[in-house]
């Protein structure tokens, strides 16, 4: 497809990611995958579905083997209300997977179940989780996407945005002003930088990352296309915390936060975030997402912390359902997920020290 022909299409669509945008495939083309993009007509041959499927052949010890894995990142993308076309594209990605002999194809759309709204926790009807489950697909034990996030309207002004946010957060913006921290967008040559406050935040908060060689390709190329734009805050010209922000279909996201134990006094995170979300309505969106909420809400949860902080700034949490994976070869993939993860948890360590020796450096 016509580079930037597949993102004119996808954006007309409910639900377009940044995560099924041509410059993702890419990426992912460049990092090992093969890129299926598959499109869905009406009877007036107008586009009512997309999925961007990526599919990676299966390799160990040095050898090959005749079948793959697929992923749907954040797809596919059509209006999950209306069942006859669901119906259509899950049965078609289910013919496509046992088309490339997958072990897996994993789908992880945004289909909303529930809302929690000022404390207050609504639900939807969820037809589709019962129509997989009949469907043979399974609630995926790898969960690679965040199943819950939350989100902050930029609708209104400013001053409307203030008043949605907890007193606290309110407080620490200024606090944040007044103790000198100051804001400001990254050159690309200041990448590597960034990959460094990443890393040190990933040792400290105990998550793993990748290599500086992905990271600073995927920020780069997005910004590049003005598609991304890289916030560093300062205290008397000194780096302290970064952010990288993603925009793509009227809509940002936060998808990578980085910072040193430098000047945490001063709040820099918290102007960080304000001057995100400054930053996304010059850019034409209407929502911002802040990647990530917990799965359970209560204190004992992982991302308890990262919740509250949030949750301050005024944003509503929105709870999907999840990944769901379809096994054409239940047998190899009972194997496969038992691999699988042993193997991460060793890649894992491996790239923690990595880490260690990239602070050593």
């Amino acid at each position: 497809m016509v580079k930037n022909e597949w993102n004119k299409i996808i954006i007309s669509l409910p639900g377009a990611h940044l995560l099924q945008s041509q410059q993702w495939g890419d990426i992912k083309h460049s990092f090992g995958w093969d890129v299926i993009q598959k499109l869905w007509q009406d009877e007036q041959g107008t586009v009512v579905a997309a999925a961007q499927v990526l599919c990676r052949k299966i390799r160990f010890a040095g050898l090959s083997f005749p079948y793959s894995v697929l992923y749907v990142p954040r797809g596919p993308i059509l209006d999950w209300s209306d069942e006859a076309l669901v119906k259509r594209v899950v049965t078609d990605l289910e013919k496509l997977a046992v088309k490339e002999k997958a072990i897996q194809m994993k789908i992880d759309p945004e289909v909303i179940t529930g809302k929690i709204v000022a404390g207050v926790e609504t639900k939807e009807v969820n037809w589709v989780t019962p129509y997989l489950e009949k469907q043979n697909w399974h609630y995926s034990p790898e969960q690679i996407q965040f199943k819950n996030t939350v989100i902050v309207d930029l609708g209104g002004t400013e001053e409307d945005w203030l008043s949605r946010m907890k007193q606290k957060t309110r407080y620490n913006i200024r606090l944040a002003q007044k103790k000198g921290v100051t804001v400001r967008q990254i050159e690309l040559d200041e990448l590597p930088l960034f990959y460094r406050m990443y890393v040190e935040t990933s040792l400290r908060d105990g998550f793993a990352i990748r290599s500086e060689k992905y990271y600073c390709q995927v920020w780069k190329s997005f910004i590049q296309q003005n598609m991304a734009t890289g916030l560093i805050a300062e205290v008397e010209n000194e780096p302290v915390a970064g952010l990288m922000l993603f925009y793509f279909a009227n809509r940002a996201w936060y998808l990578y936060g980085m910072s040193t134990d430098k000047q945490r006094e001063k709040m820099p995170n918290y102007l960080l975030q304000w001057e995100a979300m400054r930053l996304a309505k010059t850019k034409g969106c209407n929502v911002y997402d802040l990647w990530g909420a917990p799965d359970n809400f209560n204190e004992m949860d992982s991302m308890w912390g990262v919740y509250r902080f949030k949750e301050g700034l005024g944003g509503d949490v929105i709870k999907t359902i999840g990944a769901w994976d379809f096994t054409p070869h239940p047998t190899l993939y009972r194997l496969y997920t038992r691999i699988i993860p042993k193997i991460m948890k060793y890649m894992r360590k491996l790239g923690k020290r990595k880490t260690l020796q990239v602070m050593e450096q």
